[in-house]
């Protein structure tokens, strides 16, 4: 019981983002598998589909896109010159809090919502079907390459373009695709801010509290 009660909350903090970060790369490294390995075969398997989907690239560079990454960077950049250079000695122990109990509702509170939502962001993992995907990548790679799109168009008086219906839907694939990186990333700056605003409650108690400027 000593022991934990001894437990330096601001080392510890080091100790639980490093753990969460290791176990969100685990979570999620199907996924980047997955991702990596399309990457690597896109340009022979579907090459004017990859080159399609380079004329919509702007689609992803938006500013709400961007925005996000920059939030989180900040947030993260002040979480490590605060623990770095502004506190760098800090300590506050749970036998601290217990002795000014005043303060550890900040404390708790803070904490609480940075492990909900840390632990909300392991659990629920977006999973996707390799299978359909690919399968859907081939039928759009298979009209834009095939000899019968412009036949069909051309009996139909342009009515019906396949590659202009391929080209349509890939560009609403990837503003959904947008929407939902940009949703992602301002979970990660969500997380981020959870993470500063708890490290920021023990620090000022440290800074603050009686007990710990005897």
């Amino acid at each position: 019981m000593s022991d934990l009660l001894s437990l330096n909350l601001i080392r510890f903090l080091n100790f639980y983002l490093t753990v969460m970060a290791l176990a969100s790369l685990y979570r999620r490294s199907q996924q980047y598998q997955m991702i990596g390995s399309l990457a690597m075969s896109g340009p022979s398997r579907w090459p004017r589909l990859i080159e399609l989907i380079r004329q919509h690239y702007s689609i992803f560079m938006t500013w709400g896109t961007i925005r996000p990454v920059l939030a989180a960077g900040v947030l993260l950049l002040a979480n490590f010159i605060a623990s770095r250079f502004i506190w760098p000695t800090a300590t506050l122990t749970l036998g601290d809090l217990l002795t000014e109990w005043y303060y550890m509702p900040v404390v708790v509170i803070t904490g609480l919502a940075m492990l909900t939502m840390d632990c909300y962001s392991l659990i629920v993992v977006n999973t996707l079907n390799r299978d359909e995907l690919e399968k859907h990548l081939d039928y759009a790679e298979h009209w834009l390459t095939t000899w019968k799109a412009p036949i069909i168009r051309f009996v139909t008086l342009g009515y019906v373009d396949p590659r202009r219906m391929v080209d349509s839907e890939v560009r609403k694939a990837l503003e959904a695709t947008s929407r939902l990186v940009n949703k992602s990333l301002w979970w990660t700056a969500g997380q981020a801010a959870l993470r500063v605003a708890f490290g920021l409650s023990l620090w000022i108690g440290w800074a603050i509290l009686p007990t710990l400027q005897e």
